[in-house]
């Protein structure tokens, strides 16, 4: 039984993560009950689901599979969608790097959007934290979001099998797509890389498997980086006379 600080340190995650319920929940629905239409079975939806834990990446290597690219570039385009994740790494790393290594390896399992979020502005406003009670912080906010992520995967995949042929939803993954990057797009230099990406992908599409998506993303992520430097010297005030 965890003593009661951890079990409020626990809490404390739970409660940080909840809000995110109201959008993992559909989310997952919807993976699932595309993944049905793209003829994946009910057991194939959840294990994709629950090995793959990323809502972005699946629904990457879902659109790819249907269009009967080869396994490699499946790969390449979800760990490429998934690269955010190693920043995400570099930034627990200094906070839970000391833990053993099935312990980091768990939690490298279970980072995701939400976990990070959570976990990182707790630990920034708590830096008297121990290693135990931030692990047990970042358990925490798992505790809401994952298992629900896979149950909706699940669920959905369970209502895709009902829905009949005549009410496809191939629609749903390029509107997915969307309505995840058009939160996204914050910053000026964030406008600028989309911009390329697209440009480059249709400039690109002759090539074959979708190579030219793989060329947009990397070309819109070296444009972007390179646009946010500009724009931060741009900002940064000069040296005062």
């Amino acid at each position: 039984m965890l003593p009661a600080s951890d079990k409020s340190a626990f809490w404390m995650g739970v409660r940080s993560a909840a809000p995110f319920i109201l959008v993992v929940v559909p989310f997952a629905m919807l993976f699932g009950v595309v993944a049905t239409e793209a003829g994946f079975t009910v057991l194939e939806t959840f294990v994709f689901s629950a090995t793959v834990v990323a809502g972005a990446a699946q629904f990457t290597a879902l659109q790819l599979m249907q269009e009967q690219a080869p396994t490699f570039i499946v790969l390449i385009s979800a760990l490429a969608v998934n690269l955010r994740l190693a920043m995400y790494s570099a930034a627990l790393t200094p906070h839970l790097g000391a833990a053993p290594f099935w312990t980091r390896a768990f939690v490298a399992y279970l980072t995701v959007d939400q976990s990070y979020a959570c976990s990182v502005a707790a630990y920034e406003r708590n830096p008297d934290w121990d290693l135990r009670t931030k692990l047990i912080f970042f358990f925490g906010s798992c505790a809401p979001v994952l298992p629900l992520w896979m149950l909706a995967s699940l669920a959905g995949a369970l209502i895709g099998q009902a829905i009949p042929p005549a009410f496809a939803l191939d629609f749903a993954v390029p509107i997915t797509f969307l309505a995840i990057i058009a939160p996204m797009l914050r910053t000026l230099a964030h406008v600028i890389a989309a911009l390329v990406a697209v440009i480059l992908a249709l400039t690109f599409a002759w090539l074959p498997f979708n190579l030219g998506l793989l060329v947009g993303g990397l070309g819109g992520m070296i444009v972007g980086a390179q646009a946010e430097l500009m724009l931060e010297r741009r900002l940064k005030p000069g040296p005062q006379p």
